[in-house]
């Protein structure tokens, strides 16, 4: 919301720069996001004379003016505005300036051939208002030589954000009362006018929709001239951000801004009937103000006549009833609106204003009789007429709330002493009623506050947030507990492996396209109010983001990319923690030791896996490999990582060619993805889960033995035979040959072991190890295996 100094004071006596004001706004909890001064913009523009005015020599549109400006000789400006004329008094800008309304720099210069010295300024070129048909027109007394800053008053701009729990501060008035309570100067209560009725309304006002407009209320106007309003009032506005129109128009814009109570009014010429709060029916429709027409339906509200409907009720007025120049009685509508309707029916129609913005967040209930007044009072001041008598329509809500403070609780909830009588002047500069025994009233405007907390922090802010120490958190003695549950264990380890690995974190969109969840098998989850349609499904799977990720770093020329990321999947029967990489371009670079650049392969996304598996705690040893991971995976170059056929692990491969066309990729990519929720989680108990290490006594023995086994069998499903042959004797076993061609059966291949035996209590006899070999043999046999001789 923005406003002038010059506006603030009409609601706050105060001498404080606008340094302090801006710092006292920030600690009261009303973020100033800027400040502007208009004197900046204006800098050199000065009220001049024309002293002369010739037609230019060479262009019939021009002429050449003499411009006393106050200090020495006259200057000669060149100018096109059929306006300019001996005597009148204007605003030039001399060499140096820069125009506000396009950041033009003014220079001495030559046109057609004759030397001009500044530019006589309109007042679309000050950005002052839209008219540009001529020069500023000053009046006779304005001082000649003058900063045009000065002598317009121009005053510095805040631009302060209003949570949306503070709608009362979403007027200048609401702003000034906190600031007077903060001790920045003395609040200026105006009072409110009494206008009063010449006879009873022409006009019956009524509201049948009680629940979307509890109270509506009206007057009529008769005998009005609209016209542009006063240079204060668009001084105001324009300050705000706001384009004056015409007088009726400004009189509604100005209220709403200075005491954020929206109203409007109707041309009544243009009115049919009784004027009527009511719900719209299903495909009403309606051309509202901005040009646009929107289809209702039978949830929103409207204000509307015989003939249709003229009014989104509470967030935009309709074109066919709006008052012009030619407007001489008008209808002044002030109600209250449910702000829960408001904000639906906004979210429905696409349609933001500031009305809506003040309905949806929660208007003063009772400022409809003192706002209803401000107006008429407004209007009759600048535009004339005679009003009639108030038509109220239904009652808004009433009755403020109590809530039964304790001045103790600002030092327990707020951490800081304020004495009982200081909370007490802090609550009823507010405007709360606190009696005697600390019953607080809530003023109605306050709908932000529901119990003492809120009490609390009125009373904390307002005294000073910067007056609240920083305390730390008391320590118990001893070893600190761990804070982190053994999820977020989990994922840490996982997250420094992924690094130490070198692998870089990727953080995606939890929402993806409908073409990238297809990609991956589609997603159950739909969002029906998407931000984008790129972001519409909850992602049943973390590799369409990394993909994505793959393919942008491809695209600005990274050679290789290697990314993981620890996230969540969003599956049918809930979501689920899963960490996920891709390994993308070039392995090994190119060089003389190597040649060309080497690709990633799915042994590498196999490496990686059960690396990242082994620093999350799981049993690497007892991990099975089985079939395909997936549809999006090259056929043959992926598999799954299980503890038992059901409990699946890990994936790992090779994604297809068809997927990375999808993504716009040209290069091999292979990735991996670990759920972290089937990780079996460690044992629980009073002691550790495993016994102290202790160095054997005996020195370990090695045995080797080549099997011919069907060329289908997987190395690992022999490996994990072997080692189970006699799991006290047999500690390790592992491949270190594979062969099939010449001396090897068709349709076979040859599959060499190191197993490693540990003796315990004492050392193998040649029956022990013999014993050993024949288990490892017939192990192997159950695998369709047999001793190559």
């Amino acid at each position: 919301m923005k406003f002038s100094l010059e506006w603030l004071k009409d609601y706050l006596e105060t001498e404080a720069s606008v340094s302090e004001i801006a710092a006292k706004l920030n600690a009261i909890g009303l973020e100033v996001e800027d400040i502007e001064d208009p004197a900046e913009r204006l800098a050199g523009f000065r009220v001049a004379k024309v002293l002369t005015a010739a037609p230019h020599p060479d262009a019939d549109k021009l002429q050449v003016l003499t411009v006393d400006t106050g200090e020495g000789d006259p200057l000669q400006v060149v100018c096109g505005a059929p306006n300019a004329r001996a005597g009148m008094k204007g605003v030039l800008g001399l060499p140096g300036a820069v125009v506000p309304a396009n950041g033009m720099e003014l220079r001495k210069s030559a046109i057609r051939g004759v030397e001009s010295n500044g530019m006589m300024c309109s007042v679309r070129e000050l950005e002052l208002g839209d008219e540009h048909d001529g020069i500023i027109e000053l009046p006779e007394d304005a001082p000649v030589g003058e900063s045009f800053a000065s002598y317009q008053g121009a005053s510095p701009v805040f631009d302060v954000a209003i949570t949306p729990n503070r709608p009362d501060c979403m007027g200048v008035e609401g702003i000034a009362r906190d600031l007077a309570a903060a001790g920045i100067g003395v609040f200026r209560s105006h009072p409110r006018p009494a206008v009063k009725g010449a006879g009873a309304c022409p006009v019956e006002i009524r509201t049948d929709d009680a629940e979307g407009c509890p109270a509506f209320y009206g007057r009529v106007i008769r005998g009005v001239k609209n016209g542009a309003s006063p240079d204060w009032m668009q001084r105001r506005l324009l300050s705000a951000g706001q384009r004056p129109i015409s007088a009726l128009v400004d009189i509604t814009n100005y209220v709403m801004l200075a005491h954020g109570r929206p109203a409007h009014v109707y041309d009544l010429a243009k009115l049919t009937g009784p004027v009527v709060a009511r719900r719209a029916t299903d495909g009403e429709e309606v051309l509202a103000l901005n040009e646009k027409t929107y289809t209702l339906d039978e949830s929103m509200t409207v204000i509307a006549d015989d003939a249709g409907v003229h009014d989104i009720a509470g967030i935009m007025g309709g074109e066919h009833s709006g008052v012009s120049e030619s407007t001489t009685d008008i209808l002044i509508e002030i109600a209250y609106f449910d702000p829960k309707r408001i904000g639906v029916t906004g979210r429905k129609l696409g349609l933001a204003s500031d009305a809506r913005t003040r309905f949806e967040r929660g208007v003063d209930p009772a400022f409809l009789d003192d706002g209803l007044a401000i107006v008429s009072q407004l209007a009759i001041d600048l535009c004339g007429g005679e009003a009639s008598e108030v038509v109220r329509a239904g009652a808004p809500p009433s009755e403020p709330k109590l809530i039964q403070f304790d001045p103790a609780l600002t030092a327990k909830l707020g951490g800081v002493e304020v004495p009982a009588d200081e909370q007490r002047r802090i609550l009823e500069a507010l405007e709360f009623g606190v009696s005697e025994d600390w019953e607080v009233t809530c003023p109605l405007r306050r709908h932000d506050i529901e119990g003492s907390a809120d009490l609390v922090e009125e009373v904390v802010r307002i005294h000073g947030l910067d007056k609240v120490e920083s305390v730390a958190l008391p320590r118990a003695e001893g070893v600190a507990k761990p804070t982190a549950t053994p999820q977020q264990g989990l994922e840490r380890r996982l997250r420094r492996a992924a690094a130490a690995s070198g692998l870089h974190e990727a953080i995606t969109w939890s929402f993806i396209s409908e073409s990238e969840a297809k990609s991956v098998g589609g997603g159950r989850w739909v969002l029906e109010n998407p931000i984008s349609e790129d972001l519409k499904i909850m992602r049943p799977s973390l590799l369409p983001g990394l993909l994505s990720a793959v393919q942008r770093n491809l695209d600005r020329g990274q050679s290789a990319v290697r990314l993981f990321e620890i996230g969540r999947r969003y599956l049918e029967d809930g979501e689920h923690p899963s960490l996920a990489f891709v390994l993308a371009g070039d392995r090994l670079a190119r060089g003389w030791q190597n040649g060309k650049g080497q690709a990633f392969d799915a042994y590498d996304a196999k490496s990686l896996v059960l690396s990242l598996l082994e620093a999350a705690g799981a049993p690497v040893a007892n991990l099975m490999i089985m079939g395909e991971a997936g549809d999006f995976y090259h056929p043959g170059q992926s598999a799954t990582l299980r503890l038992g056929p059901k409990n699946r692990l890990a994936s790992f491969g090779t994604i297809h060619p068809t997927m990375l066309k999808t993504y716009g990729i040209d290069v091999p990519v292979v990735a991996g993805g670990i759920h972290l929720d089937a990780i079996p989680a460690k044992r629980s108990g009073g002691g550790f889960a495993r016994a102290p290490y202790a160095p054997p006594a005996l020195q370990a023995v090695t045995r080797d033995f080549a099997f011919l086994v069907p060329a289908g069998l997987a190395a690992g499903d022999l490996v994990r035979a072997v080692k189970g042959a006699d799991k006290k004797n047999i500690v390790h076993a592992r491949v270190f040959d594979i062969f099939a061609g010449q001396g090897v059966p068709e349709g076979r291949k040859s599959i060499a072991l190191e197993v490693t035996l540990q003796p315990q209590e004492q050392s193998y006899k040649d029956a022990d190890l013999k014993a050993i070999s024949d288990a490892i043999v017939a192990a192997a046999a159950k695998q369709g295996g047999e001793l190559r001789g």
